[in-house]
């Protein structure tokens, strides 16, 4: 089967609030998670062919996120079981604007033992696009089978999508998790970062300077910088741009970044001719079905159960309810 997209990386158990019991305690709800997987499971539901590469335990939680995959419409050709590590699990608190912090459970996680030999090259063949992220290049093996599938992919002529979705409890150190985040940064073409991240990476306050800065050290054709309810952001060579987003009553904003990502994938996949040759505004449409994907994903819990339908998200944008503030696009260099 010749894949639209594939993606390789962490796949595990969110465990998300969902209320107290009747002793008072908190109860949490199990929900499919992993930035890739989400991204993935985004672009399956648009209807595009989708695959994923990874690896979960060979216990109920495992079994659990391999129909879950199916569910959606995502292949499982690549996903792994494994006995020598449990499915890994992410527990994610909530504050009170639906902004979510995790504790994860992963010492090792099943996710972290994915072996270069395990990478399933015959789904990286045709794929149009290829995303990662750096979660799985926290440890190995699985750093190793992660730039495998980027390079074998590349050879090939996919695009390479990469976020580096930056979660400092996975890492030893700030200095390990910059080394390896670079790397994946000089293998991208299109790169995903929310306005933290950018700012981390970069050490530069100003998100246009910063953005700057990382598209011109690693040659990213484009970065992209989301910002919850001011937007988005666009860096391409020439172009510097915001694109408003869909104001939304939030409950829980997991899987937010990822639901946009998937949509704006699909952009690319649609429009079917490499990212140099689209017309400033073509990327400015695609941004603004994007931030609409993203903002109905926050309205719901979970991050895969959140992703919403074409339906959906287009009765969001044709709503018209966004700010009246616009932000001019304007060239850069």
């Amino acid at each position: 089967m010749n894949f639209d997209v594939v993606a390789l990386g962490e796949y595990l158990i969110d465990f998300t609030p969902a209320g107290r019991s009747e002793a008072g305690q908190p109860l949490f709800e199990r929900n499919p998670g992993g930035a890739p997987v989400n991204v993935v499971a985004a672009l399956a539901k648009f209807g595009k062919r989708a695959g994923f590469i990874g690896k979960v335990g060979s216990d109920p939680f495992g079994l659990y996120l391999r129909e879950a995959l199916l569910d959606v419409g995502v292949s499982d050709h690549g996903l792994v079981a494994t006995d020598e590590a449990h499915t890994t699990m992410a527990f994610v608190q909530l504050d009170a604007e639906g902004d979510r912090s995790f504790h994860f459970a992963r010492n090792p996680g099943a996710d972290q033992l994915l072996r270069e030999d395990e990478v399933h090259l015959a789904m990286l063949a045709e794929a149009r696009i290829f995303h990662f992220g750096s979660i799985s290049m926290t440890a190995e093996p699985v750093y190793t089978a992660t730039l495998k599938a980027v390079h074998v992919a590349k050879e090939r002529g996919a695009l390479i999508s990469y976020d580096p979705n930056w979660r400092p409890s996975l890492w030893k150190d700030e200095a390990q998790a910059l080394e390896a985040i670079h790397v994946g940064l000089s293998l991208a073409n299109l790169v995903k970062v929310s306005a933290e991240e950018l700012v981390f990476l970069t050490a530069e306050q100003d998100l246009e300077k910063a953005a700057r800065h990382l598209v011109e050290q690693y040659g990213i054709t484009l970065l992209l910088v989301t910002a919850g309810g001011s937007g988005s952001f666009y860096q391409m060579k020439d172009w510097w741009g915001k694109v408003d987003t869909y104001p939304v009553l939030t409950v829980d904003t997991t899987g937010a970044g990822d639901a946009f990502l998937g949509a704006l994938l699909y952009k690319v996949l649609e429009m079917g001719m490499p990212l140099q040759e689209w017309q400033e505004e073509e990327l400015r449409e695609a941004l603004d079905f994007a931030n609409a994907a993203g903002a109905l994903a926050t309205t719901r819990k979970g991050a895969i159960p959140s992703l919403g339908t074409f339906e959906e998200i287009h009765a969001l944008m044709q709503e018209g309810n966004r700010p009246s503030s616009t932000s001019d696009p304007r060239r850069t260099g």
